[in-house]
């Protein structure tokens, strides 16, 4: 399949370029940024001065949008009318209407979109997904899932709330939807949520604690320095954990540790690159053959859970 960038940041450059050269099912067809050098170095056959030109260049299959993420919206959705398959950086929408709008565009043009929350592709991940869904914990009790990440450089989008900066989108989509899995993606009630904002006016820090029917999760995400990811489930029958980095691992050996009455198994994930399965999955699906995606459905509930926590939030701050 061949894949067209729409931008070409660190995530362009250093994670997708690299994964799709590694595909053995991709090509990295065409790409386009504001920056045309930028555009050169991500190695693509061809090169586009603009967004709109690759988006009507016929020899582009799939279109992977690394804009900033208040450009998702827009340019997802301008792809879809294209008549090109999509996968966009997370978050794919700032709000879950946004989401919303542009699932009923992806079924009006009858083309596949995906969010490129690529640590879902990885295999311990996807071994979490069939643990919990076998019941393997019984009632799920009690979950607890966090990711700090490194503070942005100076001059980010991430710094930028116009621009859809922030922690909560940037890392705590991560958190949150290992919640939901543990809950089988059921949403939540927002008890609490408190986040602490940078001099840009973005959250550095976001904590919120989730309600649901069984149980309780307390979330964090922060973009402060201090490095740090981590998820554990507790339920009636057993519990699970995942080793550091709970979300981001793929370059070297990690670890998924499952509890219960008779013992303590520990499974070992070697090296894997995450971003090229990804690809793959999405070359494949979009062939038409069978594929691991990244539901719309989830998609939209961690979209849910984000404007509630940022909703909640909002209140706590207004009430002092």
């Amino acid at each position: 399949m061949r894949w067209g960038f729409l931008g070409a940041g660190g995530i362009a450059r250093n994670s997708l370029a690299p994964a799709v050269r590694e595909s053995r099912t991709a090509v990295l067809r065409a790409a386009a940024a504001r920056d045309p050098a930028r555009a050169r170095a991500l190695g693509a056959e061809v090169t586009h001065g603009d967004y709109a030109a690759l988006l009507a260049d016929p020899t582009v299959d799939v279109v992977y949008v690394a804009l900033h993420n208040s450009a998702h919206r827009e340019w997802t959705a301008k792809a879809l009318r294209a008549g090109k398959h999509v996968v966009c950086e997370k978050p794919m929408g700032l709000t879950a209407a946004e989401v919303a709008e542009l699932a009923s565009e992806a079924a009006a043009a009858g083309k596949i979109l995906v969010e490129a929350c690529w640590n879902r592709w990885h295999p311990r991940t996807r071994a979490l997904q069939r643990l919990l869904g076998e019941g393997a914990l019984g009632t799920v009790r009690e979950v607890r899932s966090g990711f700090r990440g490194g503070r942005p450089p100076e001059g980010d989008y991430r710094h930028d709330p116009a621009l859809g900066g922030g922690a909560l989108y940037d890392v705590g989509c991560y958190a949150i939807a290992c919640a939901l899995l543990a809950f089988d993606w059921r949403l939540p009630a927002v008890r609490a949520a408190r986040q602490e904002l940078g001099p840009t006016g973005v959250d550095e820090t976001t904590t919120a604690e989730l309600v649901f029917p069984d149980g309780v999760a307390t979330i964090e995400s922060s973009l402060t320095g201090q490095q740090d990811e981590w998820f554990s489930a507790i339920g009636d029958k057993g519990s699970v954990e995942l080793s550091f980095p709970a979300f981001t691992g793929g370059a070297g050996q990690v670890e998924m540790i499952y509890r219960s009455e008779t013992g303590t198994r520990t499974e070992a994930y070697p090296p894997i690159n995450p971003y090229t399965v990804m690809v793959d999955e999405v070359s494949a699906a979009s062939r038409g053959r069978e594929a691991f995606l990244v539901g719309l459905g989830e998609t939209a509930a961690v979209a849910e859970v984000i404007d509630s926590i940022r909703a909640s939030a909002r209140r706590s701050a207004f009430s002092g």
